[in-house]
């Protein structure tokens, strides 16, 4: 391909609004360009290298015996009615209505679809087990687009859904896409972990893992143990109780009454370490909550954080929400900043570590006002102790008792064993061989294709351009002549493109009448993985060849050679 001929608009610097180092050199390197907020145009080059990532997925997909499909993006709503997610999934789910009012959703996911085709399709077990995937664009309405591709609008998705008879076969379906999966992030060069993991808006009836490709700018945080190898995303991990604070001195024989203490103006736990000179440790937060619209109370150590998706799953409840100040004025027994568990008169959830301290700081609920020497089972009831705050730095593990490790990932994959939750909602059945009506166990498993692109980026980038692995580079090799004017320099470059297209190599041709260091400077950008350039030696058939492809710091090694040896460089490098 020449380059002349190409659209390759590089660019000297990234736009500003570009965080990410990866985000940043996929503009830079004219492989994307931002249409809207969270919504990208793949350019000549970025296109090739989200062609590369999808034959990789569909070779792995197709390896573990799944079959390719094309759903409809638009899917109506009575579908996503009956399986109870239209209200459940939230504002991401895109909504419109067709000229005759009949509303439909364009599609984050396909299990409403694919499970409304087996209930028309499958009707007896002979037909089952089966796998079907596609690979296509998807719509969430992320309220905060950011990162470029890790966190769009519109996005290219592969997902794919398998149907089982019972559950041996859908463990069996688990573990070849889990094998699958890991056979894609290896073929695209990514350094990742497979985390437990939580099921989200998907939900389901079975484990569920994530595949995180490790990122400092990663927004999911993955907790591991590099003992036993124990890994889940923070929503998920599991932990020992932490060590119960220390008292102060004067409160170590413990103490038998509640003392009322003036703090004014004084609402957050930072201020009121500040004001009283404690820890956080030594107090507790009340954290109030809309649980399917009602009011409930949930209690965290002041140091700790609260795990939002772990109280829902722990009150079962549909939707939860922070509590705005508009529900809590709705309660005139309650004052933001001073709310407390004694006498509070709502459903409390109290963390496993509160329940354990033998006494604590809190809300007394009344203005400016807190209380100490509070004692949790004592001076309030412990009818409901859960685990559900968050990991935190200085946590052991469950399993070994080891210190936990903390590092930021990008989740491009998750699997899930779904049951049969859709397969009951939508009425999807077979007969088994006893003549038994019954409903597909089913599983579902997504892997972002554009997120990958993204991945690689960001774990490949350095300060000039992206090292592309060659499994996913947009070419094998970049030809560069020094001046495309030269006719030596021309004959020399025409025939290395010749004499590697002829070995199936895929070559980009710098053709371009422009100064060397421009040159240079995108062939840095575009990052193949192999460079050629033809310069004053031509006439000796001398060429200059680099590659990042053996250099452990990612940088281009360069090395002087002729023509011939530079063919066969590439095809031991390549083949």
């Amino acid at each position: 391909m020449r380059q002349s001929e190409m659209l390759v608009p590089t660019l000297r610097e990234a736009p500003a609004e570009a965080e990410a180092v990866g985000h940043r050199l996929l503009l830079r390197s004219g492989m994307i360009r931002q249409l809207a907020a969270g919504i990208y145009s793949y350019l000549p080059l970025g296109r090739r290298v989200l062609l590369n990532v999808e034959r990789i997925v569909r070779e792995e997909m197709d390896r573990a015996g799944c079959q390719e499909v094309l759903l409809p993006i638009m899917q109506p709503a009575e579908l996503w009615e009956e399986s109870g997610r239209y209200t459940q999934y939230g504002p991401e789910l895109m909504r419109l209505k067709d000229r005759h009012t009949r509303e439909f959703a364009l599609g984050p996911t396909h299990e409403e679809v694919v499970t409304a085709l087996a209930r028309d399709e499958v009707n007896s077990y002979r037909k089952l087990p089966f796998t079907l995937y596609q690979i296509g664009t998807k719509f969430r309405d992320e309220r905060r687009p950011r990162f470029g591709l890790l966190r769009g609008r519109e996005f290219i998705m592969k997902d794919a859904y398998s149907f089982a008879a019972n559950w041996d076969e859908l463990d069996r379906t688990y573990k070849a896409m889990n094998e699958a999966y890991c056979r894609i992030l290896e073929r695209c060069g990514l350094e990742y972990i497979r985390v437990e993991a939580d099921a989200g808006t998907i939900g389901g009836q079975g484990e569920t893992h994530e595949f995180m490709a490790l990122a400092d700018v990663g927004e999911d945080t993955i907790v591991t143990c590099k003992h036993c190898g124990y890994a889940a995303n923070l929503e998920k991990a599991a932990f020992l109780p932490a060590e119960s604070p220390l008292l102060a001195d004067s409160e170590a024989g413990g103490r038998a009454e509640v003392l009322r203490i003036a703090t004014p103006g004084v609402r957050t736990i930072a201020e009121l370490c500040s004001f009283l000179d404690r820890k956080a440790e030594d107090m507790i937060k009340t954290l109030l909550y809309l649980a399917d619209g009602q009011l409930v109370a949930a209690l965290v150590r002041g140091d700790h954080e609260l795990n939002d998706i772990a109280l829902k799953q722990v009150l079962g409840a549909e939707e939860l929400t922070l509590a705005d100040d508009a529900a809590i004025a709705a309660h005139s027994s309650l004052t933001v900043g001073y709310i407390g568990p004694v006498g509070l008169g709502l459903r409390m959830v109290v963390d496993a570590d509160v329940a354990a301290m033998k006494q604590a700081i809190t809300g007394a609920n009344e203005p400016d006002m807190h209380l100490s020497g509070v004692r949790p089972g004592v001076d309030f009831a412990l009818d409901q102790v859960e685990r559900i705050r968050f990991a935190t730095e200085g946590d052991r593990c469950q399993s070994c008792g080891e210190t936990l490790v903390f590092t930021k990932g990008i989740e491009v994959g998750h699997i899930f064993k779904l049951g049969t939750k859709y397969s009951d909602a939508m009425g999807a059945s077979f007969l088994d061989h006893n003549g038994r009506q019954c409903a597909p166990v089913m599983g579902c498993y997504g892997i972002g294709v554009s997120r990958l692109m993204a991945a690689i980026a960001e774990q490949y980038a350095t300060e000039d351009g992206i090292r592309w692995p060659a499994s996913v580079a947009p070419y094998d090799v970049h030809l560069i002549a020094v001046s495309w004017k030269d006719e030596q320099q021309q004959k020399v470059v025409l025939e290395l493109e010749q004499q590697l297209l002829d070995r199936g190599f895929r070559v980009l041709v710098d053709d371009r009448n422009e100064r060397p260091g421009v040159k240079f400077k995108d062939a840095e950008l575009i990052g193949l993985p192999i460079h050629i350039v033809v310069g004053r030696g031509a006439a000796e058939s001398q060429v200059e060849v680099g590659s990042h492809m053996l250099a452990a710091s990612g940088e281009m090694k360069r090395i002087d050679m002729t023509a011939q040896e530079a063919v066969r460089y590439v095809t031991e490098q390549l083949v």
